[in-house]
């Protein structure tokens, strides 16, 4: 019985390439990178695709400077707190700008949705707040029943982009059926494969509950694909609306030229009107498009979707540091990597630690 379980396991993971590790994903497609690297003289070519964004936005790039290149309206309603501040002046000022229980936190620099909380009383709020290391952001909940991703890119000669991906994300659930426990379901449902034992810890108070016949148990409220969001095609919908939409956006800027955006929109045909929406996050050259997932993709094709993009952020980040945006030295990008994946590191341990 161990044994067929394993099996099962093992062919589940091998099955869903998408949750393979990253380095198991991208490693046979290494050689193409670093002939940009070689072609560009440099390990950092892509830091001018976004001239505006720290580091282009490949990663390390902080939310609240993103926030401040879009027009006002755009993005969540946000305060930002230093993690030493005294949480009595914090939690003033908090109520002092309007905010109300239950509201979201996240860190100012983070990634894959750790660290992202909903607030609903001031002693989760004081545990979050002794817990984070840095600045982090206090924001608004979108209430919006859409959370969508848009991958779009502008060379930077032209007024016209491409949305070259359009995906919505679903939360990571279960459904009862009358009978089993929520442990049981969880056991049988293979999108909780590969994260079993942190949803035992997640949810350990309620594994012995049966959940009522079509009763809907959201697991994860971070709809990141690494904490178990799934994506579901909307190519479709691309049209021109929406690509205006996203030029206005990128022409208004001027310097996002090549990224994701994490949209929260009343409905697919609001945000196309540009109404009744709000940009989570931009993710600049470092963002993976998430079109490979979600659209029934075999390996292969979604190496030739990525390898094109690669080719497009070249071609941009070439264009502008041709243009007066100089490339990062060597030293500059290794100094900064190394302190934003010290501070990632941080994040997980105490993403881990405010779930106990």
């Amino acid at each position: 019985m161990l044994l067929s379980l394993q099996l099962k396991n093992i062919y589940t993971k091998l099955r869903y390439w998408e949750n393979w590790p990253y380095l198991a994903k991208y490693i046979p497609l290494s050689p193409f990178w670093f002939w940009y690297c070689l072609r560009a003289r440099s390990l950092w070519f892509f830091t001018p695709s976004n001239p505006s964004i720290t580091f282009g936005g490949f990663e390390g790039e902080g939310k609240r400077e993103m926030y401040a290149q879009l027009p006002e309206g755009t993005y969540p309603r946000s305060i930002y707190v230093q993690h030493d501040e005294l949480f009595t002046l914090v939690l003033e000022r908090v109520k002092a700008a309007g905010f109300e229980y239950p509201f979201a936190v996240k860190p100012d620099v983070g990634m894959m949705g750790l660290m992202f909380r909903q607030i609903h009383n001031d002693d989760q709020f004081k545990r979050y707040h002794e817990l984070m290391p840095s600045l982090y952001i206090v924001q608004e909940m979108v209430n919006f029943p859409l959370e969508v991703s848009v991958f779009y890119f502008r060379y930077p000669w032209e007024q016209t982009g491409t949305i070259t991906g359009f995906l919505k994300k679903e939360f990571l659930e279960v459904i009862g059926d009358g009978r089993s426990t929520l442990l049981q379901l969880l056991e049988r449902y293979e999108r909780v494969t590969f994260r079993l034992d942190e949803m035992k810890v997640k949810h350990r108070e309620k594994l012995g509950e049966i959940l009522k016949k079509g009763e809907r148990y959201c697991l994860s409220y971070a709809l990141n694909l690494s904490r178990g969001g799934k994506l579901v095609s909307l190519a479709h919908e691309i049209d021109e609306p929406l690509t205006a939409l996203f030029d206005k956006l990128s022409l208004e800027t001027g310097t996002f030229y090549y990224g994701r955006y994490d949209i929260r929109c009343a409905s697919i045909e609001a945000l196309k009107r540009g109404r009744e929406y709000s940009i989570l996050e931009y993710n600049g050259c470092g963002a993976e498009p998430h079109h490979i997932y979600g659209n029934g993709n075999s390996l292969l094709k979604a190496y030739k979707i990525v390898l094109f993009h690669w080719k497009v952020l070249y071609r941009i980040s070439r264009f502008n540091h041709a243009n007066g945006h100089p490339t990062w030295t060597y030293r500059q990008g290794l100094l900064f990597l190394r302190a934003a994946r010290k501070h990632f590191s941080r994040l997980k341990q105490l993403d881990k630690l405010l779930e106990t």
